[in-house]
């Protein structure tokens, strides 16, 4: 049987961060990633102000500048009387005053390469996870599929960092609770012009809304459709998905026909949850597999990354000396406990004091009048900071731990 001291479910952004950081404590840590490569279309490629804080610090900033990616400075709504700004992040403090937007595929292939650095990290690709090992009650690794066969992996921990459908949580039988959404999200992609909106913009009208991130030459859209609703609007065929979009941005109807059909659009669903207790014997989730976030403010790679830091920090110290008890998995908990909580409950409110009627009311025209908050916010412009904080850099930003800092440097990628 092989072993490792940490084994971490999931090569996502959280799974690489913390094993980054582990590998540079010094603590032997294997990452199973059930894909061969990280390239999948359509996952979060948000990259937060607070991550790119972190990027410096582990002496990262010089490689992920040479990374591709587009700079957006604000969240923006469009309304019928011209642009209303949501989120102004250039007034944010630190060094960074945007949010990076880059392939995820990109952003996990320079952790890994910068891991890889590490004697004491393994990359294993095409594992799949596939069960807990246990002794007398204790989680004491992972089974996993590989191209050579079944395998078994002894850890002294497993860290879950599978997603919001995360298969370790599952098999380990912690305790969820889920919160109702209303909505589902259609992603897909339309090109963009020169000169057209270089912020996040979002439009909404009755029973229908559209959030457009800009990415070089192409808009990543995000198109919101009621819970549940995926296949009775995938019934009612392409054309009429393009006469929704005409209709709610009409400078977008002339390029719809790039979307040739329902096969280019692609669902998510969306949850939104989180783990009473984040650990048990053995286990510990972070991200996703802890607290699914909903798309709202686009947060959760922020959280997830944010998760990882924090329990770097806490569990290598008591890795290296191979004392990780329950105690200690309590702790990632208890600090990440009320960032999670606090912006789960706004994303709550969110939902369901604006997007709920919004998408179950009957299809429209666009308001007329912005919400309440939005009117006081473009009165008074610094107030915009506020939700430009709690996106760009969350409540609680964690920093790299001295162990884990390095000197500014440009990663050889492989």
């Amino acid at each position: 049987m092989e072993r490792t001291t940490i084994a971490v479910v999931g090569g996502g952004p959280a799974g690489m961060v913390l094993a980054l950081l582990l590998a540079r404590a010094g603590v032997d840590v294997t990452v199973l990633e059930k894909h061969g490569d990280f390239l999948r279309d359509f996952r979060g490629d948000t990259v937060h102000a607070s991550t790119l804080t972190l990027l410096d610090e582990l002496g990262l900033g010089p490689s992920f500048a040479e990374v591709p990616h587009q700079i957006v400075e604000k969240a923006q709504l469009l309304t019928r009387d011209g642009v209303a700004t949501m989120a102004d992040l250039t007034r944010l403090p630190g060094p960074h005053k945007h949010i990076a937007f880059v392939p995820q595929w990109d952003f996990l292939d320079l952790l890994a390469d910068a891991a890889k650095l590490e004697k004491s990290f393994t990359l294993r690709m095409n594992a799949e996870f596939t069960g807990l090992l246990r002794s007398r009650g204790r989680v004491t690794g992972v089974r996993y599929d590989s191209p050579d066969g079944p395998r078994e992996l002894a850890a002294d921990l497993v860290v879950a960092a599978d997603g919001r459908g995360s298969l370790v949580r599952q098999e380990a039988g912690l305790p969820t609770h889920s919160f109702g959404v209303p909505m589902d999200v259609w992603w897909f992609r339309l090109p963009r012009h020169e000169g057209e909106p270089n912020a996040g913009t979002g439009r909404f009208a009755a029973g229908t809304a559209m959030v457009l991130i800009p990415r070089g030459d192409y808009f990543q859209c995000a198109f919101l459709i009621g819970k549940g609703a995926d296949r009775r609007l995938r019934a009612q065929g392409v054309q009429a998905f393009r006469d929704r979009v005409g209709r709610l941005i009409p400078w977008l109807a002339d390029r719809m026909a790039t979307v040739e059909s329902l096969d280019d659009v692609k669902l998510l669903d969306v949850k939104l949850d989180r783990l009473r207790r984040w650990h048990a014997d053995g286990v510990l989730c972070i991200g996703d597999a802890a607290h699914a976030m909903s798309p709202i403010g686009g947060v959760g790679i922020n959280l997830a990354v944010q998760d990882a830091v924090a329990a770097a920090r806490v569990i290598a110290g008591p890795a290296r000396r191979g004392r990780i008890t329950p105690d200690v998995l309590a702790k990632v908990r208890r600090r990440r406990w009320f960032p999670t909580v606090v912006t789960q409950a706004a994303q709550r409110r969110i939902q369901d004091s604006f997007l709920r009627n919004t998408l179950t009311a009957e299809e429209g025209e666009v308001p007329d009048v912005l919400p309440r908050p939005l009117r006081v916010m473009q009165r008074f412009p610094w107030l915009q900071v506020v939700p430009a904080y709690v996106v760009g850099i969350g409540l609680r930003p964690e920093h790299a731990p001295d162990f884990a800092r390095r000197a500014p440097s440009r990663i050889a990628r492989t």
